[in-house]
């Protein structure tokens, strides 16, 4: 599975998802009613299939109603997205109006221009001030080839999917342990309740893929203050890898796998990451946020009530430093202009503080800070909320330019390899490192590297 969580569904074409029952009522009296939206064409969006789709129907819902809009909805598996997404954005004319696209890809759609800039369409349009802007990557300064402010809004936030620690709150009332803070602390918690087979102290995700265990391994690399690129804000793309925070980190990684983890570590993937949670024998996971719906399901988990959440550690003196996996909605360059407005009518309807909140009931992730402060966030069932706020900020934005899968690939193989103790981390983070200097090197990015880890 990817960062966001995503499956491998069939295409389904979804318009005006219909709510029904006790739920459909309790979702519509939730929120309000009248918006003053302009009357504009039906719109078509491209979306991955995910754990959080379902939200998305609901609130495509609510806008129809509130509006008299159309948004027609396309499906894809979350590798069909992108690929249906570049076919579309290369035609003559488009087919997709609203792209919703990854972290994984945007960069892509940024540099090769599929993007229309909003205020390219509608001057007039404003952002609103309390959205996170997720590492400012709604914005591309396109002469300078950077996500910054001083470039131009490209998109709007749509998912704020970033890794968080989910730990089993009723182990840690009955210890007498607050939430880890550092990796020190959930280490030492990891020991405390590794009983295998029964219970393991941390689940991790260590298996090849397409963004798999390197975008797990980018809360500690980053929390232990290393990173993969000098500055990439600033188009230094020195390779970093192989720091000796880098080495820290990976050691750290490593030995909570084979000492208070799953002896399957070099194996899993999310979907078992998860299933070890949900099922009660793991203490601790660190995975994506958009889970959170899962822990309280009583036909999947056997944990109801029980996981709490928590930003990921850090080591001491450093923030907490998750790595975005998240999606931007942005709109096609080559369809008409119609459909160009159509399409930015709904974002300045999705930006809004009750919108998101709408999101938030609907078992979305708002990407409003105000949302956050709502009163439900101080309701059980979003208990999840007010950690996420606190790490969001905080966030790390991992790449910033279009070839990224190419590094990506680079780095699934050398921390497999490290896990599954085919190599040493040494020897791991200093083959990763050159190769991803080849990569930069071969792209004219200005790069450098490190002496090699002895």
């Amino acid at each position: 599975m990817s960062p966001a969580g995503e499956g491998t569904t069939r295409r389904t074409i979804l318009s005006r998802t219909i709510l029904t029952g006790t739920a459909a009522a309790s979702f519509m009296a939730s929120t309000r009613l009248g918006w003053a939206a302009s009357k504009v064409e039906p719109v078509s969006m491209i979306i991955n299939q995910s754990p959080w789709l379902d939200s998305i129907r609901k609130l495509v819902d609510l806008y129809e109603k509130e509006t008299g809009n159309r948004i027609d909805v396309d499906v894809e598996p979350f590798a069909g997205s992108l690929e249906k997404q570049r076919n579309s954005v290369r035609s003559k004319q488009g087919t997709d109006d609203l792209l919703i696209m990854n972290s994984g890809w945007f960069a892509e759609m940024y540099f090769g221009g599929f993007v229309e800039p909003i205020h390219d369409i509608d001057p007039g349009f404003k952002l609103d001030p309390e959205l996170y802007t997720l590492g400012d990557t709604i914005y591309f300064d396109a002469r300078n080839k950077t996500m910054t402010p001083r470039g131009k809004l490209m998109a709007l936030p749509f998912a704020p999917i970033i890794p968080m620690l989910y730990y089993r709150g009723d182990l840690y009332k009955q210890a007498g342990l607050k939430a880890p803070d550092t990796f020190a602390e959930l280490e030492a918690n990891a020991r405390r309740f590794h009983k295998p087979p029964g219970m393991y102290g941390i689940v991790q995700r260590g298996a090849r893929g397409p963004h798999t265990v390197a975008f797990d391994f980018y809360p500690y690399l980053y929390g232990f203050g290393g990173s993969i690129f000098k500055d990439q804000p600033a188009g230094d793309y020195a390779v970093t890898l192989n720091s000796e925070a880098g080495r820290v980190a990976l050691d750290y990684y490593i030995r909570l796998a084979r000492e208070a983890g799953h002896p399957k570590t070099s194996t899993f993937d999310q979907a078992e990451v998860l299933q070890n949670f949900v099922s009660g024998r793991a203490a601790h996971v660190l995975t994506v946020i958009a889970a959170w719906s899962q822990m309280d399901d009583a036909d999947k988990s056997a944990i109801v009530d029980k996981a709490e959440f928590a930003p990921p550690p850090h080591a001491p003196g450093l923030p907490t430093a998750p790595g975005l996996g998240h999606f931007v909605a942005g709109v096609a360059k080559n369809v008409p202009d119609g459909r160009k407005r159509a399409a930015v009518e709904f974002l300045r309807w999705f930006q809004t503080r009750d919108t998101q909140v709408a999101l938030a009931k609907a078992g979305g992730m708002p990407v409003h800070a105000a949302a956050y402060r709502d009163p439900i966030a101080e309701e059980r069932r979003f208990r999840w909320m007010k950690p996420l706020a606190a790490a969001l900020p905080k966030a790390v934005n991992i790449y910033q330019f279009p070839e990224a899968n190419e590094v990506i690939v680079i780095l699934e193989l050398g921390l497999n390899r490290a896990i599954a103790s085919e190599t040493g981390s040494v020897a791991a983070l200093n083959t990763m490192a050159g190769q991803i200097y080849e990569v930069m090197a071969k792209y004219n990015y200005k790069t450098a590297r490190l002496a090699p880890l002895t």
